[in-house]
């Protein structure tokens, strides 16, 4: 089973930018297709991005379209969630998962594996 960890959050001012990665371990990350989702306090887990398993495909909630952009790179292991002029309503523990669907995925069930999460917070 592959293993995720995310990491790249902290603190930022609203309008900045910040770069999470999310490693994998055990197996190779060009198995699995790719999602980004986030949890603020009280609300759902919602996806942010997702991307396929060649990197070809990509999908993007609407809150985030424009402003944060999915990249894989499979040599390192790792998924990328570049996001910038943060809002302060982008502030959430973000998720990386993975999952054994084809194709770009952004239903939370499709996802089997899932990382511990990062936090971000953008203050006004």
């Amino acid at each position: 089973q592959v293993q995720l960890v995310e990491s790249g959050g902290g603190l930022v001012q609203a309008g900045g930018s910040l770069r999470l990665s999310c490693a994998a371990s055990r197996r190779s990350v060009s198995s699995y297709g790719m999602g980004w989702f986030r949890q603020a306090p009280g609300k759902e887990r919602a996806i942010v991005a997702s991307i396929n398993r060649s990197g070809t495909g990509t999908y993007y909630s609407d809150s985030v379209k424009g402003r944060f952009t999915i990249s894989r790179d499979n040599a390192k292991n790792t998924i990328y969630l570049q996001m910038s002029s943060l809002e302060p309503e982008d502030t959430a523990v973000y998720y990386c998962a993975a999952t054994t669907y084809y194709g770009v995925r952004y239903a939370s069930r499709d996802y089997s594996y899932w990382g511990q999460g990062t936090q971000v917070t953008v203050s006004s």
